[in-house]
């Protein structure tokens, strides 16, 4: 079993090297997740509620067609995939002013299905049960551990890893120090995670 999972976190390491342009060390800490999670771009299957003002009867609840589009009464078919919910409602606001007069929209996402697997954060090596969960905001690299079960008996809390993709495909790695932050409440470390980020914890090396 201690061999698997050596075996396994190297292949995770391998993957992590192949699928990007190279790994870096960085020396300072992550930038904010504040910068690095945008404006949400519905996609396909997600579940979108447009409303208009005072017109109940011209109010859908859709999901995103394959095609990125969802159908609108008056108006029609409208391009939602890849698009922020605003734009969408302008889009339909200034259609619908040829059938109703000053219109107000709003589109709401009620189910976020299509980013599901991009937004989650995977938790990997010795640790109880290896997860890969939905981020949530405000979330960090202590809360990601817990779901995880914590550490094994076999764990190298002292080298652990945060990898985060950055925007030209590169990938940069974070010296996470989980014996400081578990052992002595010492949170210098304890970085705030962003969607897809791994978290690799090695074993000990005997």
């Amino acid at each position: 079993m201690r061999t698997f999972r050596i075996v396994a976190a190297f292949l995770l390491l391998s993957v992590l090297a192949a699928c990007s342009t190279g790994v870096q060390r960085a020396s300072t800490p992550p930038p904010p997740v504040e910068a690095l999670v945008s404006d949400y771009l519905i996609g396909v299957d997600d579940e979108v509620q447009v409303s208009v003002w005072r017109n109940p009867e011209l109010g859908i609840t859709v999901p995103v067609r394959p095609d990125g589009k969802i159908s609108v009464p008056l108006v029609g078919d409208v391009v939602a995939g890849g698009r922020t919910p605003d734009q969408v409602a302008a889009d339909i606001q200034e259609k619908l002013g040829a059938y109703v007069r000053d219109p107000q929209v709003a589109v709401i996402l009620t189910q976020l299905r299509s980013h599901e697997y991009l937004s989650r954060v995977r938790v990997t090596g010795a640790v109880r049960q290896p997860v890969s969960i939905p981020y949530r905001q405000g979330m960090t690299v202590l809360d990601a551990i817990l779901a995880a079960g914590g550490l094994t008996e076999f764990a190298a809390p002292d080298r652990a890893d945060l990898f985060r993709r950055n925007e030209d495909n590169s990938t940069s790695s974070y010296a996470v120090r989980l014996d400081r932050i578990l052992n002595r409440g010492d949170l210098s470390t304890n970085y705030p995670v962003a969607p897809g980020d791994v978290i690799t914890v090695p074993e000990r090396t005997f």
